[in-house]
Formats: C-alpha cells, structure tokens, sequence
C-alpha cells in the first residue's frame, strides 16, 4: 500500500496534464510562430547579421545573443506539431515559411561574409561544421523542453533557453561562410548539422504532440497515418545514421589525442636530447617530435617509436625531427664536458657563499636574542654587542676564537660579581664557547 502510494505520489509529479494549457491557445501560439513576414522577417535577419559577425569575430556573448533573438523555433515546432495531428496543410505552410526563412539566413550570411574583410576560420566556427550524435542529442531534448513550454500555462523563459542549446543560427552562418569563400565542406557540414537540429527538434515536437494528445483538426484514415509513421521513421535514419559514424569518430580523435599527450609527456627527454616542440595531428594520426641536444641515433629513434605501442598508438605515424644539434665529435664533447665541470664548481662555490653568508646573518642576530633573553633575568641591562673573532697571541702559534659581549646597563646600575659569574656561565651555554670576553659599561 505504502509503495504504490509512492510511486503515485512520483507519477503525479511528472504529469503534464494539470499545466497544460488550453488546445486552442497551443494552436493559434504554434501557428502564429510559422509566419515569417514583416517583424519575424526582419528580425531573423538582424538575427542572422548579429550570429555572422559573432562568427567572424569569434565572440561567444554576440553569437549568444543572436540565438536568443532568432525566431526560427517556430516553424519548426509547426512542423512537428503539424505531423503528430496530420494537419497537412499546416505541414506545408511550415515548410514553406521554414524553407524561405532559410534561404533568407543564407543570403544574408553569405553577403555578409562576402563582404567582410576578415576570412579566418575560428573556433566557433569551425565548431559548427562536424556534427555528431552529442548534437542529436542535444536537439532531441532542447526541442522536448521547447514543446513542453509551448503547451505549458507556463511559458517561463524555456524558449530562449531551447533556441541558444540547439544552436539553429550559427550553423546557417557557417553554411553562409563556406559560400561565399567557396569552401564547400564547411557547407555541407554545417547544413547537416543544421538539419539534424532541425529534425530532431520536430520529432520531439511529434512525441509530445502524441503524447499530450493534441487534438487532430483533419479527417484522416489509418492508412494515412501508417504512412506519415514510415516517413518519420526513415528520416529519422538518414538523419540519425551519418551522426552517429561522426560521434565515433569524435570519441576516438578525443582518445588518440589523450593518449598522444601522454605519449609526449614520457618521451620529453631522451638521453641528453630534450623536447623542443611537439605538434598532434589528430585527423592523420601524426605525432611530430622535434628534438634539441646531441645528434638522435637510430637505436634512439626506435626507441621513442617503440613506446608508441605503449599507449595505445602503434598505428600512429611518429615523426623525428633534430631541431638544434650538437656534432657528436671529440672536442666538442671535451669542450662541454668542461664547461659542465665549471659550472658546477661554479655553483658548489654559490652554495657555501650562501651558507658563509646565512651564518653571518644568524651571527648578527645572536645579540638581539642575547639581550631578549638577558633582560628578562637582569632589567638593568639594556644593550648588547655580540661578535666573534680570533684571539692571537705571540706566545703560541694560530689563533683562538673567542666572543666580545659588551652589555649596557641603565643609568646608575650596576651588575655584582656573582651575577656576573652567573651570565658568564649562561652565555658559555647558549653561544657554545668557553672563550668569551664580556664587558659592561
């Protein structure tokens, strides 16, 4: 009892139906986002202008931007509203306008692109010209979302969000690029990455439609039915298919180059030689290595092609390349051998002119922890002098270090003779000498 309470209780937070909104109201919203004439005309192509330039200057926040003013949405939810209640004449208009919308984006990005003087292909917009299965996906569920609000009471603001996930502009500009600088593959890849958008968000458009059951305003027979059903189906494979080679293709790219980094990572030093530069080529599968130091054998080569193998990369073409080159001869090794000893007798020396030199500062900082210390025990004291030396003396041979502490006392104070005893024997201690020399003034 308890657990069908339960899954009740989940069943009824998912369901559509309490928020959905009047059947009538869906289709006049769905058919009023099918027209492209006037305002929707004007702003698809300020929309269209807006993405081109955001391309070319290769600037996520402008092309952002046009996907939130582009009202390309609409046609295509008639489209898959349309199918779902077999309204075949709304299923021509939609096309009609959707097919016009097009041509009118790809005129001006291509006039636009034509035009510009900057012709560099960037990132964003070469990301538009390799669909995969990711954007299948991607158009699939932004389109279910798009419906979803459509048929909502509330709308919220799911619209703009569905429009800038699915990215219906960009790939229309980048279609628009590959024209007018007659780079067809950048064309037929961004037209296909836009007709997956466009697909797929018009059969999310088909389920909901289905789902929610809205209403059929046509008379049609089962036969007709079965054959918008097989037509779906088939598009739904022409489309899907090619997406899915593409997205195995991507995922094995992504692993060659993980595994080529790595790859680099191990084989950076090689005996003396050291790696100058390294360039992947994930398309041809080529690793270029260009090496500095002595001259690479061919036992060393090999070597750095055999550890290929070891990650996963014994079908890559590994490229060796000597970039700066030391002649492996006598005088030259002789010469290096040399200057390699001096520097580092050079930086023996540094390190024991760092340590003379760390032992003067702590030595200069012996009379400051002195005087501290002493104070406390002796408040009459109230400076110090502290330095080592060497005692001298002509009746034996060397010299006897010794510590000089010159204390100041207070004005009219004094230290007796058994408390001096008493420092005498503490700074014994605490410098580690027993040859000390104090004075007091």
């Amino acid at each position: 009892m308890n657990l069908m309470f339960i899954v009740r209780k989940f069943v009824h937070y998912f369901n559509l139906e309490s928020e959905l909104d009047n059947p009538d109201r869906i289709h006049e919203e769905i058919i009023k986002g099918i027209a492209f004439k006037g305002t929707n005309l004007w702003i698809l192509v300020f929309a269209i202008i807006v993405a081109s330039v955001g391309l070319n200057m290769n600037s996520t926040a402008v092309i952002i931007g046009a996907m939130l003013i582009s009202p390309l949405m609409g046609p295509i939810n008639g489209m898959g509203y349309s199918i779902a209640t077999y309204n075949y004449e709304l299923f021509k208009q939609s096309i009609k306008n959707f097919s016009f919308a097009v041509l009118a984006s790809l005129i001006a990005s291509t006039t636009y692109f034509a035009l510009s003087p900057i012709a560099t292909a960037h990132s964003e917009l070469l990301a538009r010209t390799s669909p995969t299965i990711y954007d299948v996906m991607i158009a699939f569920f932004g389109g279910l979302a798009g419906i979803v609000a459509i048929s909502s009471k509330h709308k919220g603001n799911v619209i703009p969000g569905v429009a800038i996930a699915t990215a219906l502009m960009p790939p229309l500009c980048t279609a628009g690029y590959g024209l007018a600088t007659t780079q067809f593959d950048y064309f037929f890849g961004a037209i296909y990455l836009f007709t997956i958008n466009t697909v797929f968000i018009a059969i999310a458009s088909v389920v909901i439609s289905q789902i929610l059951k809205f209403p059929i305003r046509t008379l049609v027979d089962k036969q007709y039915k079965q054959k918008v059903n097989r037509w779906i189906s088939v598009v739904i494979l022409i489309v899907l298919l090619p997406s899915i080679y593409f997205g195995y293709g991507l995922v094995q790219k992504e692993k060659f180059n993980e595994n080529a980094n790595r790859y680099i990572t191990n084989v950076s030093t090689i005996e003396g030689n050291f790696l100058l530069k390294s360039d992947i080529n994930v398309r041809t599968q080529t690793i270029t290595l260009i090496y500095g130091g002595l001259h690479l054998s061919s036992d060393q080569k090999a070597m750095i092609i055999e550890k290929a193998s070891t990650f996963n990369l014994q079908k890559a073409n590994i490229i060796i390349q000597q970039g700066l080159a030391i002649d492996n001869l006598s005088g030259i090794n002789t010469a290096t051998i040399q200057l390699r000893e001096e520097i580092s007798n050079l930086k023996l020396e540094l390190k024991e002119k760092d340590a003379a030199m760390g032992n003067l500062i702590k030595k200069n900082e012996v009379g400051e922890t002195i005087l501290k210390e002493i104070n406390a025990l002796f408040p009459q004291i109230e400076g110090c002098i502290y330095a080592e030396t060497l005692q001298f003396s002509g009746k034996a041979s060397g010299a006897t270090p010794i510590a000089i502490v010159l204390f100041t006392l207070k004005k009219e104070q004094s230290i007796t003779l058994a408390e001096q005893e008493k420092i005498e024997n503490w700074l014994k201690t605490k410098v580690s000498l027993n040859n000390i020399k104090i004075l007091y003034e």
